[in-house]
């Protein structure tokens, strides 16, 4: 059976993202070598070095015959410097497939800051540093599916996929999932605060609050039955819990959450707005 082609990767951006798929790729026996990473900052560039052996550049000149290489050039800079960044490194790599994960950049503005049509937009998120993320992918008609098959193996180093077929999707990815981590940690502070306002220490607070999330979810995965039934299944009328779930209706906690979520949908829309142009 022949063996897959290992791709040359560049890679602009080295913080917590390029990170976590940089170290998947290594991973999955990408060497250090292969793969071409342009960041500024030099302790950011200290650290690549140092977790994962991985030599960056402090700007795209310095590398430019390695970016004329690559197959894949990764893209894992903030949205409001997209196109500052884009301008040294697009005359080298016309040939590559591109691959972004700059919350709210349209693939259009992109495509025409690269002058390439071979663009991947992934929302992935930060559960992806220990290969528990999942990051939503949406690929320009233009995108075959050898070009499909590369991001898979790239974007499935740091955990579960999945395609959406219109861009605007990724909106919602974002506000969902992109975002969502921040919402469980947000429920799990509350959690913890609330165990100590009750009696207990800040360390048996934190412990019962992160196991509970942790089993609860991992429960909702195997069951196959919805959270909604789930809850219904522990919340016995006139005990505890639906005293605490009738105390969260009425302040009408749910629908806060959604309109909180919808509310980083459109800043997502914002972002493209403000800096896609």
């Amino acid at each position: 059976m022949t063996e897959p082609h290992t791709p040359q990767i560049g890679c602009i951006g080295g913080g917590n993202m390029a990170s976590a798929l940089l170290g998947g790729l290594i991973g999955q026996g990408v060497a250090p070598g292969q793969l071409t990473v342009v960041e500024p900052s030099e302790s950011q560039r200290a650290a690549l070095r140092e977790q994962w052996g991985i030599t960056a550049a402090p700007d795209a000149l310095a590398v430019a015959p390695a970016l004329a290489h690559a197959d894949l050039v990764l893209w894992a800079i903030k949205p409001q410097v997209f196109r500052a960044a884009a301008a040294p490194v697009a005359p080298h790599v016309g040939a590559a497939l591109h691959l972004s994960v700059a919350a709210g950049i349209p693939s259009a503005s992109i495509a025409r800051w690269l002058g390439s049509e071979r663009i991947v937009r992934a929302m992935p998120n930060t559960p992806a540093l220990i290969g528990q993320g999942i990051a939503g992918l949406y690929a320009r008609a233009a995108v075959s599916g050898a070009d499909r098959a590369l991001i898979e193996r790239v974007i499935g180093t740091t955990g579960e996929f999945l395609w959406v077929a219109d861009e605007a999707e990724l909106d919602a990815v974002t506000a969902l999932s992109g975002s969502g981590p921040a919402y469980v940690f947000f429920f799990l502070e509350a959690m913890a605060q609330a165990g100590q306002e009750m009696g207990l220490n800040a360390a048996q607070s934190a412990r019962l609050a992160l196991a509970t999330f942790r089993g609860a979810t991992e429960l909702a995965a195997r069951s196959g039955e919805s959270p909604a039934l789930l809850r219904q299944r522990v919340t016995s009328k006139g005990g505890t819990t639906h005293e605490a779930i009738t105390h969260l209706q009425a302040t009408q906690v749910g629908e806060h959450f959604i309109e909180a979520m919808k509310a980083a949908q459109a800043r997502a829309r914002a972002l493209a707005a403000e800096f896609g142009a």
